[in-house]
């Protein structure tokens, strides 16, 4: 009996929320919307990949809101961009910004991610994934001498010095590991 009930429950939210999914990009897109994944949705374009790792860690765009992407990645802005020159030809530059925006934090369905819109939804678009609210709170423990402090950190900019799946998209407290602090996820 309750197979049928949770079956007609399942149909039932389907038919009534089936206007909502013939207004999402595609039916996938929709479907990955009713199981949210955890953390950030990994880089998977190469050209955002390669052009932006050759200086930092390709940070995943569900770091940050569309806002922000669409400050920081434009041609003036690329021109010093953190005080080196970072510029592109215009369709690389069209490639990753697109890329950027469609899986910036407020467009994305992970959760970590959902969590970066919300404390980025008012105010200023922070350039710097260190500025978001949520960012400083979840790091806001950790000693100043851990990270700056550390020369195998140095700044909370470096995340994969610490995050051991940054690169995967995966920032779980599981996934830590301080340099020169090994006892800190212990504690």
């Amino acid at each position: 009996m309750q197979t049928k009930f949770k079956t007609a429950l399942l149909a039932a939210g389907l038919m009534a929320s089936g206007g909502t999914a013939l207004a999402e990009e595609s039916f996938s897109q929709w479907m990955i919307s009713l199981t949210r994944h955890k953390e950030v949705k990994p880089v998977d374009n190469k050209a955002y990949k390669d052009e932006c790792s050759g200086c930092h860690l390709a940070y995943q765009p569900g770091l940050l809101p569309a806002k922000s992407w669409e400050k920081m990645l434009n041609e003036k802005a690329l021109s010093d961009h953190f005080g080196d020159n970072a510029s592109l030809d215009a369709d690389t530059l069209k490639e990753i910004l697109n890329y950027a925006v469609a899986n910036a934090a407020d467009k994305s369905y992970y959760k970590r991610s959902r969590k970066i819109a919300l404390a980025t939804k008012t105010g200023d678009a922070p350039l710097r994934i260190t500025e978001v609210r949520y960012i400083k709170r979840k790091h806001h423990e950790i000693p100043e001498k851990m990270i700056k402090g550390n020369k195998d950190v140095k700044s909370l900019s470096f995340c994969n010095a610490c995050h051991t799946k940054a690169e995967e998209g995966d920032f779980d407290n599981d996934t830590v590991n301080i340099p020169n602090y090994p006892k800190w996820k212990d504690r």
